[in-house]
């Protein structure tokens, strides 16, 4: 069956907003938890955003220092992060197949055989080691995987039979390399040939976040440039020079170059240095990461005839000029032209439909098939996020009212100030019991069997209800339950049955629920099955002008949450 009892006559449905004390019994209020609709079929609000996930601490088994909490308050260089021991915890001990051998290193050597030889031999300022018999051998440059088949090769010029050779590198000569310019710490650090420029910035704190260049590295030896280095390549692509240090080879970290920062729709807020050739917005693209929605980019910067703020949509901005000191704000601007409505309660097939955004109820309600026998259609509710929020805002002003109004009271006498403290006492505790309490933001577009053609809004929940075959009471009733509907029976019948009213209830305070979030007075309405009748509670205090202000606000929760709350 197809739900298709609707009025095609388009009737704008006045939806009552939450006034701080004003609320009087219609058939357009807003709140009321999902009518009869079971907590496992209730869907739930989509999310804007998804929730971000957990940090988790690995351990890396390496061994620096330990370090300070990280701050993200200020907006740091794009490669910061580099520096903060994750380099100076690990050194290098040198022994890799590509090591240059110098002077001062230390080889193992071993024959046996025809001759013995077991000993550690230097390797000589000349660059030679010297073995007995064999004499002198050049290994100065030698790469690591090539000084076995060398010294072999000349053992067997004396030797050619009858002789194992083993060689193997005991150790490398550390050396000291000066790290200048713009780092954090300049000094001279110990360290050996084969450790990066990584470990030995780090172990100079890193470079200086206001002044030093992250894209212009020099290593100098002799006062000659040997490599350059660029982290940015290294932070993207993975590639870094490695060049082989000697003692006396000196880092030198350049001053910065130009500079932007990049703030809004963007993983994180970083200033990204630029090189002067990459003075425009196609570079800066490849640098960060944009999110998927990200449509235009805010440009703001000073120059020399004042400062601009020009608005780019992201498809122009290639060719866009940048200049040190520009910021650039990554902007979703583009309005999205569909909306998504989800479904809770009685009906066939997905629970939510993507919809144009002009879509109105009944072309929803038109496409949707319900269990015929089961369904009360005529009950149809909607939950709008915005109706929760605006509902909450006007309890928390009700109750901020409510405190500023009466904790703040003078007392003339002694007998007056301990009746202020007991009501203080109420005041507090009604008043955090309240704020807790979250508005569902429920809006009535069903009236006597006529569901309203009202626009959906994006996120909107549409409760279909299933039909139902009893009354439930709760509030100040002596046995809340729920009972069969009986159409003979009246609210007072229902509220005796559960064995009358409580102590501390309201007889003047009796409100019916419907299925479809309509809340009434009893005194003005017939029950219908489904429907509930809340009893409410009535004020302790012989303040009537309290008493009123804080039964304002116990009705305002009953029709915002379908709630009694006790005192």
């Amino acid at each position: 069956m197809t739900v298709n009892k609707v009025n095609n006559k388009v009737i704008w449905l006045m939806m009552a907003v939450f006034c701080c004390s004003l609320f009087s019994a219609s058939a357009f209020s807003l709140g009321i938890q999902g009518g009869d609709i079971p907590s496992s079929q209730q869907a739930q609000w989509i999310p804007d955003t998804l929730e971000p996930t957990s940090n988790t601490n690995w351990k890396t088994g390496t061994y620096g220092p330990k370090l300070q909490k990280i701050e993200t308050e200020e907006i740091q260089p794009f490669g910061a992060h580099l520096f903060r021991g994750g380099f100076r915890g690990v050194r290098a001990d040198g022994l890799n197949s590509m090591y240059k051998i110098m002077p001062g290193d230390q080889i193992t050597l071993r024959l046996w055989g025809a001759v013995e030889v077991d000993r550690i031999m230097p390797v000589d300022s000349h660059g030679n080691v010297f073995i007995p018999s064999v004499g002198p051998i050049k290994v100065q440059g030698l790469p690591y995987n090539l000084l076995d088949s060398t010294v072999r090769k000349a053992v067997k010029t004396i030797y050619p039979e009858n002789v194992n050779v083993y060689t193997n590198l005991q150790g490398v000569q550390p050396v000291a390399v000066f790290v200048t310019g713009f780092a954090k710490n300049p000094g001279r650090y110990a360290g050996t040939p084969n450790d990066s420029v990584l470990y030995f910035i780090d172990q100079a704190a890193g470079i200086d976040a206001d002044l030093g260049s992250y894209r212009k590295i020099s290593i100098l030896r002799n006062s000659k440039v040997i490599a350059r280095i660029d982290l940015y390549d290294f932070l993207i692509n993975g590639n870094i020079s490695r060049p082989a240090f000697r003692d006396g080879d000196t880092i030198l970290v350049e001053a910065r170059g130009p500079v932007v920062t990049v703030i809004g729709e963007v993983p994180r807020p970083q200033r990204y240095e630029l090189l002067e050739k990459e003075l425009n917005g196609a570079s800066l693209l490849e640098l960060t990461p944009l999110q998927s929605d990200v449509s235009h980019i805010l440009q703001r910067g000073g120059r020399p005839d004042g400062p601009i703020s020009i608005y780019h949509e992201l498809k122009d901005f290639n060719d866009v000029e940048l200049v040190d000191g520009d910021e650039l704000s990554y902007t979703a601007d583009q309005r999205d032209e569909t909306i998504v409505v989800q479904l809770e309660g009685s009906f066939y097939g997905a629970s939510r439909y993507v919809l144009s955004k002009d879509a109105r109820l009944h072309e929803l309600l038109d496409i949707i098939s319900v269990p015929e026998k089961l369904t009360d259609t005529g009950s149809i509710s909607i939950r709008r996020l915005s109706v929760a929020e605006r509902q909450k805002q006007n309890l928390e002003e009700s109750l901020r009212r409510l405190e500023t109004t009466y904790l703040g009271a003078p007392s003339a006498t002694k007998e007056g100030a301990e009746i202020r403290v007991r009501e203080a006492k109420l005041i507090h505790s009604f008043v955090q019991r309240a704020s807790e309490i979250e508005p569902t933001g429920r809006v009535v577009v069903a009236e006597n069997d006529v569901i309203y053609d009202i626009r959906l809004h994006d996120g909107d929940i549409i409760t279909i209800p299933e039909k139902s075959d009893s009354i439930l009471l709760d509030g100040e009733v002596l046995m809340p339950q729920s009972m069969v509907f009986k159409p003979e029976m009246v609210v007072m019948d229902y509220i005796n049955r559960a064995g009358g009213f409580t102590n501390h209830a309201d007889e003047e305070r009796i409100l019916v629920v419907r299925k479809s979030g309509d809340v009434r007075e009893a005194s003005d309405v017939t029950l219908k099955p489904g429907d509930e009748i809340l009893v409410l509670p009535e004020v302790p205090t012989n303040n009537l002008s309290l008493a009123t202000s804080i039964s304002q606000i116990l009705y305002q929760i009953a029709i915002a949450t379908k709630v009694v709350m006790d005192l």
